[in-house]
């Protein structure tokens, strides 16, 4: 069950193994500032005693945006190791970007606006050569309507 909580009473995990980077720190804030919704369908998960399971970095993301009040979801009855274990898969990433399903399909913009880090690709400077075409002043003249 989720309940909107002070979010002074909630407590951060001690020795939190994940950490954000500041640039991705701030897409969170702006996300949640853009879809506070998410934070209802995906509540941060506390145990019996308003210690984080799942969700420091959404915490400390939602004070950063001012916010007063949080969703939680309380998780209780759970031994110290079901705990542990929860809070590594939580935020395990098990799966992978299919990246010609979102080229083709999703906004460039829009992904990386909700935090998805697109790579960029290097190209090898002697493949770019001879990948290279030259052309005349007339062949630019063409292409440019000129």
């Amino acid at each position: 069950m989720t309940n909107w909580i002070n979010i002074k009473l909630i407590k951060e995990t001690p020795g939190n193994p994940r950490f954000i980077s500041d640039p991705k720190f701030k897409k969170l804030i702006k996300s949640i500032k853009d879809f506070p919704k998410m934070l209802e369908i995906r509540p941060i998960v506390v145990d019996e005693n308003m210690v984080i399971l799942g969700g420091n970095m959404r915490l400390k993301a939602c004070k950063a945006a001012g916010m007063f009040e949080v969703p939680i979801q309380i998780e209780k009855g759970l031994s110290e190791s079901e705990k542990k274990e929860f809070i590594i898969k939580d935020n395990s990433g098990f799966g992978a970007w299919d990246w010609d399903i979102l080229a083709n399909e999703w906004d460039a913009k829009d992904l990386v606006d909700w935090g998805v880090d697109i790579p960029s690709f290097d190209i090898d400077q002697d493949d770019q050569d001879e990948n290279e075409t030259k052309t005349d002043d007339s062949d630019l003249c063409e292409l440019c309507g000129k």
